[in-house]
């Protein structure tokens, strides 16, 4: 063990317990419509609520798009009000990282004041830098995430990249310096695309769950659905208990997020998770547990399980 990372356990350890908030990434999908929520949802139905009822986290996606309005954020923190430890993991807008456009312009002002109440409710976990596989470890591109990290300092920060130029000590030893959390993930490795790792560079940290869908990942016209169209298997999950346990104890929070979203996959895979590391049966949406008998063995009975639809 480095020095540096026996520093990090020690930390870790001497904070006592971690917590471990596993959701997915988004709730707002058409095909999870009688998958994971009701075929015909009550009138004034929500779809975040009902997710908060089984999860302690959500990762934002609508913030990647376009800066989100402070009354959309308010909205959301009442909506998860009944989960007291939900937590919040929310995308930055992609001008910033995929544009490399947008620092000091109004579109910063509109993100910040946007977000401003997820901090304020004290319910925003993470705030993920997510670069896409074209932007490798270069002089540009050093410079941009350097300017970003200072624009952003003020908020718990994680940074995934996706080319594996990035996985080297240098870099994580710059993201312990700034307290900056380097985001692990599980994704297609074809070329030099960064495989599975257990690094932890900050108090928060933070793995990602893409699936494996070699055939489309990166296949030009495939669209979003097809490329996150994946359910990891028992022995891929079990792949991974060992490293969050690594990852555990050097963490002060961990989020396991699944991003395989598709057809309600990301949902199954994140409540399998989650009872692989707590050990119990754990709280399973009807609908979901109908199409995916599978989960049976993880569900609680029936008696014990989340069955009320929020508002």
């Amino acid at each position: 063990m480095s020095n540096e990372a026996g520093a990090s356990e020690a930390r870790a350890q001497a904070q006592g317990a971690v917590e471990v908030l596993i959701g997915p990434a988004g709730w707002s999908y058409e095909d999870w419509k009688g998958v994971v929520y009701p075929s015909t949802p009550p009138r004034g139905f929500s779809q975040l609520a009902y997710i908060a009822n089984y999860f302690d986290t959500v990762e934002i996606n609508t913030t990647f798009y376009r800066p989100p309005a402070s009354r959309m954020a308010r909205d959301w923190v009442r909506k998860v009000a009944h989960n007291p430890r939900f937590q919040f993991a929310a995308k930055l807008w992609q001008g910033f990282t995929h544009e490399g456009t947008g620092l000091g312009s109004q579109e910063e002002k509109l993100f910040k004041e946007g977000i401003e109440p997820l901090i304020s409710s004290g319910k925003l976990g993470a705030l993920l830098l997510q670069f896409p596989w074209r932007f490798k470890n270069e002089p540009a591109s050093r410079e941009w995430l350097t300017r970003l990290l200072d624009a952003f300092l003020e908020y718990p920060l994680v940074v995934e990249f996706r080319h594996s130029s990035w996985l080297r000590p240098e870099t994580l030893r710059f993201l312990r310096e700034r307290n900056v959390g380097f985001a692990n993930i599980d994704q297609p490795v074809i070329g030099r695309s960064i495989p599975p790792t257990a690094e932890v560079t900050a108090e928060v940290a933070y793995i990602r769950f893409h699936g494996r869908n070699y055939e489309d990942w990166f296949r030009e016209d495939a669209g979003r659905d097809a490329r996150y169209n994946y359910l990891y298997s028992e022995e891929e999950l079990d792949e991974w208990v060992d490293r969050v346990r690594d990852v555990e104890r050097k963490a002060r929070k961990v989020f396991l997020i699944y991003n395989n979203h598709y057809g309600g996959k990301a949902v199954v895979n994140a409540l399998q998770m989650k009872a692989k590391l707590t050990g119990s049966p754990v709280s399973v949406p009807d609908p979901l547990l109908e199409a995916f008998p599978s989960l049976r063995p993880y569900a609680s009975p029936t008696e014990n399980r989340q069955t009320e639809l929020p508002l």
